[in-house]
């Protein structure tokens, strides 16, 4: 785990973290990450958008693809 990363949505600062950011790479499809204490699992779909790998938690499908968008971003993927 590194650094608390910080992502700003809809007015709303969100606080998260990538688990294991050694394993990221360009071909990476899944991705784990700590949200506000939380952890939720991020997975690519056919588009090339970010949806939420489980269900349990109901976060902001919108927050899910700028939670991705912005991890790509960073670790150029």
């Amino acid at each position: 785990m590194g650094l608390p990363l910080r992502i700003t949505f809809n007015d709303t600062d969100y606080a998260y973290q990538i688990v294991n950011s050694k394993l990221i790479d360009r071909d990476t499809t899944e991705l784990e990450l700590i949200l506000d204490g939380e952890t939720i699992g991020l997975q690519r779909d056919q588009n090339k958008g970010w949806v939420q790998k489980d269900d349990n938690s109901t976060i902001d499908p919108d927050l899910v693809q700028a939670l991705g968008r912005s991890v790509s971003l960073r670790l150029r993927m």
